[in-house]
């Protein structure tokens, strides 16, 4: 299948290239040619451009995709609370085939704001690698696990089973990862297993960090250090990527432990904002070298899942923190949401930037709404003023996923029956 589009205000994300007017061909699942104008070939599905601007997708680096289920449901509780009043009885209550839908509206609101990858980590990982492969968007799958009750070795098995029957498939849109949950749930002992296998297979480590105070003062309590030097300690950044959602509470030696790490951070400044976590120091690791993407965490936290909310809560966190408003400029914030992303997902080779040989993930703004005129910096309209609502046309791996807000591989009067059922029934009585 071959696609163009035609006449589009291009941002490739590529550095030191401004927007430009121009057109786009797809092939299979590739970008084959950008350029000012290409000419239409026979079979072509030709999108016209005018008055929209294609951008690569962007790549929500920290999810849990099935808690969208559970949105709204715990709202102003502190985080811990928010766990072990609300978030721990309803999951306990999911089932295999409640995952499935869960994952799947999910997928069907990042679709719909322009999301065309995300990281996920989760339980019963076999029932969202399925709503991925049946939706046409791209992921990055991990079982979250954790080590503080036995379990006979089932999370460690899960976990490698999911590596096993699932990295590559889906045309290679689902990759995996290696999840210990976090340093207060994993030990030492099993922690050093799981960053072993993690070097042994070639596998990324995706885990949470430090996101609230009361964690630091766990694992101060428990060995004497830092969760960042906890994980250090471990092993963790000696050889393997890692993926590290949140990194809130850092201090500066924290930040310095971490400037030569495979991979870096997932910034989720929504989720930190509402359930008061704190603001994560992320002017000062990028000083520093390392790697910061965007996420959203999930839906029973943040809410939205609209990356676009979660762009500019960034930059505004910055620039109030510091006092500063030159801090995380819109280029910088974009490029987080993009690149920055993709590079912790580790497919930085692939997506992330609108270029020929680069896969075909990809969206298209609607720029005729009174919020987005007049045009003056197209890249401060998307930082500042866009939102998800404006994405008009969303295309992974060469296939178009919703055109014309219209998403065109879910049901969505089905999807919005399941859901309404089993969020009812999951949380009645909580």
């Amino acid at each position: 299948m071959s696609i163009l589009i035609q006449q589009a205000t291009i941002l490739t994300m590529q550095d030191n290239e401004s927007p430009f007017m121009g057109d786009i061909r797809i092939e299979g699942d590739r970008m084959v040619q950008i350029a000012s104008h290409i000419d239409p070939q026979p079979g072509d599905d030709v999108l016209d451009g005018h008055g929209k601007l294609a951008m690569p997708g962007l790549v929500n680096a920290h999810q849990h995709s099935p808690m969208s289920l559970l949105r709204g449901f715990s709202d102003d509780l502190k985080l811990m609370d928010w766990l072990d009043r609300k978030m721990l009885p309803a999951e306990a209550r999911m089932t295999p085939e409640d995952i499935y839908w869960g994952a799947k509206l999910c997928i069907a609101e990042m679709i719909r704001s322009g999301t065309t990858a995300f990281a996920d980590m989760y339980i019963h990982m076999n029932e969202i690698a399925e709503a991925v492969t049946e939706t046409g968007i791209r992921a990055s799958l991990t079982r979250g696990m954790v080590f503080m009750e036995e379990d006979g070795g089932r999370r460690l098995q899960e976990a490698v089973d999911l590596v096993q029957r699932w990295s590559g498939q889906a045309n290679g849109r689902i990759t995996t990862m290696y999840g210990p949950h976090s340093p207060y749930t994993c030990p030492t002992e099993p922690l050093r297993e799981v960053i072993a296998m993690a070097v042994r297979d070639d596998i990324p480590l995706h885990i949470h960090l430090a996101e609230t105070i009361e964690e630091v003062q766990k694992i101060h309590s428990r060995y004497g250090l830092t969760p960042t030097e906890y994980l250090v300690e471990a092993g963790m950044f000696d050889h393997a990527h890692v993926l590290l959602a949140h990194a809130v509470h850092l201090n500066a030696n924290d930040v310095s432990k971490l400037k030569d790490m495979r991979g870096g951070v997932a910034h989720n400044p929504v989720s930190n904002l509402k359930l008061g976590c704190g603001i994560a120091p992320i002017e000062g690791m990028r000083t520093e070298g390392i790697t910061v993407g965007l996420g959203t965490d999930g839906a029973g936290s943040a809410t939205t899942l609209d990356m676009f909310e979660e762009i500019k809560a960034a930059c505004w966190l910055q620039k109030l923190d510091y006092g500063d408003p030159t801090r995380l400029p819109a280029r910088e914030v974009l490029s987080m949401a993009t690149r920055g992303s993709a590079r912790l997902l580790s497919l930085h080779d692939e997506v992330g930037v609108l270029a020929p040989g680069y896969k075909a993930d990809l969206i298209l703004i609607d720029l005729a709404n009174p919020h987005l005129q007049p045009i003056h910096n197209v890249e401060s309209l998307l930082a500042y003023s866009v939102n998800g609502a404006d994405v008009h046309t969303t295309i992974v791996d060469g296939q178009i996923l919703m055109r014309d807000r219209k998403l065109l591989t879910l049901d969505e009067d089905e999807l919005y029956r399941e859901v309404n059922a089993r969020a009812k029934r999951i949380v009645e009585g909580i």
